[in-house]
């Protein structure tokens, strides 16, 4: 595993996309494995500006996200799906039939839950999977419990997520409280990972997760044990780290 702190989230953002467009390079029909959130929108800004001057080529690309609130439609401006619509999609070439995000709708989420799983597979398994980290050390949406869940799967959300994610929605009652995530046997499959994380307010998340105890207490902390997880960090989210 490695870790790299940068000075300020710019310098994140534009690490996490070198290391993305290095894989698009290397591999013009990766499949990447994709987050919402705050902390990856400098990235995809990165790599918007490099698809603009040029430099990549995202129309052999598949992708597939992380989670999805359950039920909000792909067309509520709160929704995942719209998010990324805003902030990559839209703005690259990438063909709308290679885009993946799951089903919060679905009549049967168990089923549609299992279908996303094989997804991936069909296409070959991630290549590249970017992760975000919430406040109480969550990846995609799997919360703090007394195990990991290996496949795709309903989640309930805790408080502290709806706390954290009401900035998006007009109110806290507004917030979803369920949500579709990725789980952790699948983000483990990921052939890379590159987990980012900025701000003071993750300091505690991304201490728990790389010198605590390797626990489904703090979901990210497993990915000690990946063979190829990255962890691109600003001054702010590295300074509970000991050494700084």
């Amino acid at each position: 595993m490695q870790t790299h702190v940068f000075l300020n989230a710019h310098q994140v953002g534009q690490a996490a996309a070198t290391l993305i467009a290095a894989q698009l390079l290397r591999k013009p029909d990766s499949v990447l494995g994709l987050a919402t959130g705050s902390s990856p929108i400098p990235t995809y800004e990165a790599l918007i500006a490099m698809h603009e001057a040029g430099v990549l080529d995202f129309s052999r690309a598949t992708s597939f996200n992380l989670d999805e609130y359950v039920g909000l439609a792909p067309d509520h401006p709160c929704s995942y799906h719209a998010f990324m619509q805003e902030h990559l999609f839209s703005r690259v070439n990438i063909r709308p039939q290679s885009v993946h995000i799951p089903d919060g709708e679905a009549a049967d989420l168990y089923a549609a839950a299992r279908a996303y799983d094989d997804a991936i597979l069909a296409a070959g398994g991630i290549d590249l999977q970017l992760l975000g980290i919430g406040h109480n050390g969550h990846i995609g949406f799997n919360e703090p419990g007394e195990h990991f869940v290996y496949g795709c799967h309903r989640v309930a959300l805790s408080q502290s997520t709806i706390q954290a994610n009401k900035r998006f929605f007009a109110s806290e009652a507004d917030v979803p409280r369920y949500a579709v995530s990725l789980g952790i046997g699948s983000i483990m499959q990921a052939r890379q990972v590159l987990l980012i994380a900025t701000g003071e307010d993750k300091a505690e998340a991304v201490r728990q997760a790389l010198e605590g105890d390797v626990s489904p207490l703090w979901q990210a902390s497993i990915l000690r044990t990946h063979p190829d997880a990255i962890f691109l960090l600003d001054e702010a989210a590295a300074s509970r780290l000991s050494g700084r």
